[in-house]
């Protein structure tokens, strides 16, 4: 079988804007009850019996992701997860969300297809409804915008502001993979454009691309909090760096913290990839950023309920604001913890 060294292109223009549309959201299925009227009407009806949490992330070319080693559908499955992670940082259950992108003329119909390729397979695997969004031209690159939707019983909603002294400081599973992953993306790109015929060799480093690339949102976390009978005092999810989200926390609950570092989980691969980048390790976890687990606190009394499971790494405690918030090294010495981590407007 000859392989077929050009793939067919099909121009945006050569469906239209509606034309696109139905095209890219011909194989979404609903299955939530509370989705009314998902696309195809002026605007999407949904049907929330209880609070209804929203949430919106716009993802820019060039800003937060580089198409040279980030395949479109990976690219369209992570842009939902960015979002529900939110939902779920809020102890919510998220149901719906709207896809909107602008896009230019260099993609063609077959490169949209991917992209939503991914976006189905996030909504499906997370049993939520795309219900609406648009789609627009682009001078250059391509943005994505998602909106995502939940729902949570009022007393159950869990914002950042509700820590207070004496709290139990948590985590889900381990931190600064997704950094590492992106600085080997880096590194092969950088070796590809020296020589385009070396091949990169990437296999040991699976799970920090992975981490990158194609990361999960912690839909299991909000249950698995509920089925311990533990109800956080705050949350929020880890999108830009472990301290920066921490002195998020504090300022919202006008507390101070104090985070261990012997506490905070690394999977081995992320250390020996610290060895081999000559990173520390823990400057990686607090400032890497894009690891889209939860932090949050729980009262002290909860300590029996969540401390032997397997999910969660207890690193620290809630101390009063005047105390401030530090970093406790492996040595015994109180580091204050400084904002390090991801700033979309940051200069270059």
């Amino acid at each position: 079988m000859i392989e077929d060294k050009n793939p067919q292109r099909t121009p945006i223009e050569q469906l239209g804007e509606f034309g696109l549309i139905d095209h890219l959201t011909r194989n979404f299925e609903i299955g939530q009850a509370s989705t009314v009227k998902a696309i195809g009407d002026d605007a999407a009806v949904i049907h929330h019996e209880k609070q209804t949490v929203i949430t919106t992330d716009m993802l820019v070319e060039g800003v937060h992701f580089d198409l040279s080693y980030v395949p479109l559908k990976h690219l369209g499955y992570k842009a939902v997860m960015v979002n529900l992670s939110d939902v779920y940082a809020m102890n919510a259950v998220a149901s719906q969300v709207t896809v909107s992108i602008a896009v230019s003329s260099r993609f063609p119909v077959e490169a949209l297809d991917e992209l939503y390729d991914g976006i189905q397979l996030a909504c499906k695997n997370y049993q939520v409804d795309l219900i609406g969004g648009d789609t627009t031209s682009s001078n250059s690159g391509l943005i994505i915008s998602i909106t995502a939707i939940g729902e949570q019983k009022e007393k159950e909603i869990v914002y950042r502001n509700g820590a207070s002294d004496g709290d139990l400081l948590v985590v889900s599973g381990d931190i600064g993979a997704a950094y590492l992953g992106l600085q080997i993306l880096e590194r092969e790109k950088q070796v590809f454009k020296a020589n385009p015929n070396n091949q990169p060799d990437i296999e040991a480093y699976s799970y920090l691309i992975e981490r990158q690339l194609k990361p999960e949102a912690r839909k299991d976390i909000p249950k698995l909090l509920e089925d311990l009978e533990v109800k956080p005092t705050s949350m929020i999810d880890l999108s830009d760096g472990l301290s920066s989200e921490i002195i998020h926390l504090c300022k919202n609950s006008k507390v101070g913290m104090k985070v261990y570092e012997d506490k905070i989980p690394l999977d081995p691969t992320v250390i020996s990839a610290c060895e081999e980048f000559n990173l520390d390790s823990t400057t990686v976890a607090l400032s890497g950023g894009e690891d889209y687990e939860l932090l949050f606190t729980v009262k002290q009394e909860d300590f029996p309920k969540i401390k032997a499971n397997p999910s969660l790494s207890i690193i620290g405690h809630v101390v009063p604001e005047g105390e401030g918030i530090h970093l406790i090294t492996r040595g015994g010495e109180q580091i204050a913890v400084k904002a390090m981590g991801w700033n979309s407007f940051e200069s270059e």
